[in-house]
């Protein structure tokens, strides 16, 4: 784990005005469902969409797209759980608090939003579903657990992948007709910002952490070549 997390610091005024368009972007949506939510005036465009994204239904289509709700909620807690586990078990108690933190947060907002605006789900769901649509928890899930692993590997190709994951969920979501498509939407509005924040206040001591394990282990590695060459002299004389 040392030799993969590479974690980057961010700048403060990048993050906050990229989190302050999303909020608001999200605030907007959730403040035009609150307002009416039977009918917002983005439904035309939404049962648009739902429409187009029927149409391309297909048995193969259909068993990516079972997996992915099966794994996009439960199986991305799972993960995230198992990612908070392992950083604790490579001295790494700050950057686990901030992975555990940021998916709690997550989770918890994604929650409160599906009660307190209460938005119907498509008709024609093919999947099982709680109730509340707007956001989606598994879009919002997937994106806070690619988002801690983007931040903590921090390469370029991460980011590139967990762009993709979080697009392919929104995408199966509608699919699969559990959310309309503003609810995805919101769902990024949402987990992005929550899980960047965290990052502000924690970046430093997770940069410091990680350095800190990689001296650790450079030691150990020294340490461990002079032990060899000590008793292979040993053994020669």
């Amino acid at each position: 784990m040392t030799r993969v997390l590479d974690p980057q610091r961010l700048s403060t005024g990048r993050v906050l005005a990229a989190c302050t368009a999303l909020l608001t972007l999200g605030v907007v949506l959730g403040g035009l469902l609150v307002a009416e939510v039977r009918l917002p005036p983005f439904q035309g465009a939404d049962e648009g969409w739902a429409r187009g994204i029927a149409a391309l239904r297909s048995p193969f289509w259909d068993g990516i797209n079972a997996f992915l709700n099966l794994a996009g909620y439960r199986g991305v807690l799972v993960l995230h759980a198992l990612l908070v586990v392992a950083l604790l078990l490579r001295r790494r108690p700050q950057t686990a608090v901030f992975a555990a933190a940021a998916g709690i947060a997550v989770l918890i907002f994604t929650q409160i939003l599906k009660a307190g605006i209460s938005r119907d789900r498509p008709d024609n769901t093919i999947v099982l579903t709680d109730t509340g649509s707007f956001p989606s928890g598994h879009v919002a899930s997937t994106a806070a657990l690619l988002m801690v692993v983007a931040l903590l590997v921090g390469r370029a190709w991460v980011w590139v992948i967990a762009a993709f994951g979080v697009l392919a969920m929104m995408v199966s979501r509608t699919y699969l007709s559990a959310h309309w498509l503003v609810d995805t939407v919101g769902s990024v509005c949402l987990a992005v910002p929550v899980v960047l924040l965290f990052w502000l206040f924690s970046q430093n001591i997770c940069i410091q952490e990680n350095g800190d394990a990689r001296r650790l282990l450079t030691w150990r590695a020294r340490a461990s070549r002079r032990r060899r060459a000590a008793a292979h002299l040993e053994s020669e004389s």
